[in-house]
């Protein structure tokens, strides 16, 4: 494990203290006040998005600014060789930025409303493991995580640090190469856009140091299914809070969208906070659109104790 994931992981809430949201306007304060009230003296699930990780430095897929993304399908992945030397170039490039990401001030809420009882427990969508940095436990990382791989044909895993070793003695002085093309982005979930293909094509893949076979991110791919098990803990969570609080999420995708629907139709409170229209709005019973981090930092110290 990196050590920066030890340091953050020992950093408590008090090492980042909440501040008020600087540059929310009078009526979104009006709504932070409805939303505390509606949130004070109850337990309730969390659910975040990408939304949440771009104060780290994170892009997200669908945030107002977001360039057109068009991620790689599961489908695209397992059945041509090349898309898998094109998916792990730009992935090689992509986690040297996302491992140095550290967590931000609505990740260190999170783990505070965890610790004081607010939180049935933490859904998360994204892979980037910010919230257990940050010290939240009770977390179900819905899509995977970034820092490990699975091999498609034996099941075994593999620590992404240890691949990342792998992949440098493959390919020397490759990141050094993509840096000077100045034609590198960084984008979601330890990916990059490179437009220099000369430099994709001579990209060395990594096998399977046990059986040779194909390596694949340990996350969920568009195209591909959230393992059942991770979505029936998470209606667990749901179905145990008072409820639904929806940070950094656009809920484009159903897998996010199932809880909000979910808590809905049993008549709990949805709060959803998220810069732009999200497929859930019409189901919340209160909207902000704000600062994510700001906005939870704020909730994390005016909530009353439990």
């Amino acid at each position: 494990m990196d050590a920066r994931r030890h340091r953050v992981g020992l950093t408590g809430f008090a090492s980042m203290p909440p501040s008020p949201p600087a540059r929310a306007s009078a009526a979104d304060l009006e709504i932070l006040v409805r939303i505390r009230d509606i949130l004070a003296g109850t337990r309730f699930a969390l659910l975040t998005g990408a939304g949440l990780s771009t104060d780290s430095g994170i892009p997200d897929y669908r945030g107002p600014g977001s360039p057109p993304r068009t991620p790689m399908t599961y489908q695209e992945f397992v059945r041509d060789a090349a898309n898998r030397q094109r998916y792990w170039a730009r992935n090689h490039i992509g986690w040297s930025h996302l491992r140095h990401a550290d967590p931000n001030p609505g990740h260190y809420a999170a783990a505070e409303l965890e610790r004081r009882g607010y939180l049935t427990g933490l859904i998360t969508q994204n892979v980037d493991r910010l919230h257990e940095d940050a010290g939240s436990v009770n977390v179900i990382d819905l899509h995977g995580r970034f820092d490990q791989v699975v091999c498609l044909d034996c099941g075994r895993t593999y620590s992404r640090r240890l691949l990342a070793g792998m992949l440098e003695e493959l390919n020397p002085e490759f990141l050094e190469r993509a840096k000077k093309t100045g034609l590198v982005e960084m984008a979601p979930d330890a990916d990059a856009t490179v437009e220099d293909q000369a430099l994709i094509s001579s990209f060395v893949v990594a096998a399977c140091p046990a059986c040779g076979g194909t390596l694949k991110p340990d996350f969920v791919y568009f195209g591909e299914n959230v393992p059942k098990d991770r979505v029936e803990k998470s209606y667990a969570m749901v179905d145990e809070a008072a409820a639904l609080v929806v940070a950094g999420s656009s809920l484009t995708v159903m897998s996010g969208l199932r809880f909000v629907r979910h808590a809905a139709k049993d008549g709990k409170p949805v709060v959803i906070i998220n810069r732009g229209e999200t497929r859930g709005d019409d189901k919340a019973t209160i909207k902000l659109e704000a600062g994510v981090s700001e906005s939870l930092s704020w909730l994390a110290a005016e909530l009353p104790p439990l």
